[in-house]
């Protein structure tokens, strides 16, 4: 028996080409910290609820450390995360995760991502998430996706409009002392299913099985 027998999402792998999301060991966990503590976003900018990016290098990297070693355990099927370190061509650029409560009835799943700054507008962000989509919806049986954004963060709703989310709602939030207005979207399976073409990318799905048995789906 081994860790991938015992714990299923260690077994996860979404392959597209040179890219890749893959279970946040300790070993990838690592790189993941460093290239959070080089930056993620401008300094002008603050794209998440919670600010977790603000601090000094270390800060920023202890603190994402703590979260990922907590969601990693938290895998249960009424509340669950799963946070995947994304590789392109070996590389670490970013993390893509999603996120459920009451899954086995609801079906529903959040997304959410960041790429390391200086890997900005490669056109990563669109393939992170649409590799997480085939994931969701091709390997766990989820019925909606929905996701969400700040109306000043632009990268992020020109991924989500791209993909062909419908708005589902917004709301004024605070961020950061201030108040802000976020935006939420929603793509139901029947969309997934009838996207375009051109949507519709070489991707391997490995070990989503196992998990989605864990999650009481299968």
């Amino acid at each position: 028996m081994d860790l991938v027998d015992l714990w299923p999402p260690a077994g996860l792998r979404v392959q597209w080409d040179d890219l890749e999301l893959r279970f946040l060991d300790d070993d990838l966990l690592l790189r993941v910290a460093e290239l959070a503590g080089e930056g993620v976003h401008a300094d002008d900018r603050m794209p998440f609820m919670t600010p977790w990016t603000r601090g000094t290098p270390d800060e920023v990297a202890r603190g994402l450390l703590r979260y990922q070693w907590a969601a990693r355990a938290q895998v249960e099927p009424d509340d669950w995360k799963l946070e995947l370190a994304v590789l392109v061509g070996g590389e670490v650029v970013g993390v893509q995760g999603a996120f459920a409560t009451r899954y086995p009835v609801t079906r529903s799943a959040e997304t959410g991502s960041w790429l390391g700054v200086r890997f900005h507008s490669l056109g990563i962000g669109t393939r992170m998430r649409l590799a997480m989509l085939h994931l969701l919806f091709d390997g766990l049986g989820a019925h909606e996706a929905t996701t969400g954004a700040f109306s000043d963060n632009a990268a992020s709703l020109a991924v989500t409009r791209k993909l062909g989310y419908l708005a589902s709602g917004r709301r004024r939030v605070a961020r950061e002392g201030a108040v802000a207005e976020s935006l939420s979207f929603a793509m139901s399976v029947e969309q997934w299913q009838a996207r375009p073409a051109s949507q519709r990318p070489p991707v391997t799905v490995t070990g989503a099985e196992a998990v989605a048995e864990m999650l009481g789906v299968a």
